[in-house]
């Protein structure tokens, strides 16, 4: 009977590096099998010892991670060593080590993660999901979306969506005029779907759009950049969100990385609650 290891992948940033090394590394062997849990953003004692309370209840669990913290990470592997489970920084020999850890032998072949499997046509597939689902296009099947972005012009959506959909999300993404703009289908059923709001300053949305205004050579005196109508339209979408229970991510001085971790996050607390 084959073993299913539980794999747990600790970053202090947006979890993209641990992600795509964790990739590359089961890769390499042919037989091993897993479930991955991922915990971004983890930058305290007291995190660190909040996820050790849930990987003690699983068997045959292995921690990897990235840490730039030195006192961090030793707390980490000082903690996991208490709890005899096996704990990499993965700018360790991590393949001989993972070897070792399940008896089996690496291939050592290159680029091993590129393969046309069935979750490399499921990344393409939503690819294309998303890219038919872009600034409220297609909304007629828009239920069948993983996650939903709401959010006034120059949020974000477009980037944000695509991003999530090289992930493997299918992502709709929809722009907030007003509450009558939203779907029929999401007021009616707000919680059937992972659907996020999007937000930011309207001191930093004003340089965005002006900016983009000026890509396009048109006339920024509208109310598309006037301070106080962004204002209004900013604080009107946080009214919708909590009218809704959506929760908010505010994109402010973040990276489309780190809004799609933020958002991820969300959609696995969401399913593991369904």
């Amino acid at each position: 009977m084959s073993i299913t290891h539980q794999i747990y992948l600790i970053s202090d940033s947006t979890g993209e590096t641990i992600d795509r090394i964790f990739l590359a590394l089961k890769a390499q062997f042919r037989n091993f099998k897993c479930e991955d849990h991922q915990f971004s953003f983890t930058r305290t004692e007291n995190q660190i010892l909040q996820i050790l309370e849930l990987v003690k209840k699983k068997d045959n669990a292995i921690i990897l991670y990235t840490i730039v913290d030195n006192k961090l990470a030793k707390f980490l592997e000082n903690e996991a060593q208490k709890a005899n489970i096996p704990c990499f920084g993965v700018l360790v020999d991590l393949i001989l080590n993972f070897s070792k850890l399940i008896n089996e032998k690496a291939t050592h072949q290159p680029s091993g993660q590129h393969v046309l499997d069935d979750e490399y046509y499921s990344r393409i597939e939503a690819i294309q999901f998303t890219m038919n689902h872009d600034d409220g296009n297609s909304i007629n099947d828009i239920d069948k979306s993983d996650i939903i972005l709401l959010g006034a012009s120059r949020t974000s959506k477009t980037p944000t969506s695509i991003y999530l959909a090289n992930r493997g999300f299918k992502t709709s993404n929809i722009p907030l005029i007003n509450e009558n703009s939203i779907p029929k289908i999401l007021k009616e059923n707000p919680m059937s779907i992972c659907i996020v709001g999007l937000t930011t300053e309207p001191e930093r949305l004003i340089d965005v759009r002006k900016n983009r205004m000026n890509t396009l050579k048109e006339n920024q005196t509208t109310d598309y950049t006037n301070l106080e109508k962004i204002k209004n339209e900013i604080e009107n979408s946080k009214k919708t969100f909590k009218k809704y229970k959506w929760p908010i991510v505010d994109v402010t001085r973040k990276s489309v990385e780190e809004t799609a971790a933020s958002i991820i996050k969300i959609y696995e607390i969401k399913k593991a609650n369904v």
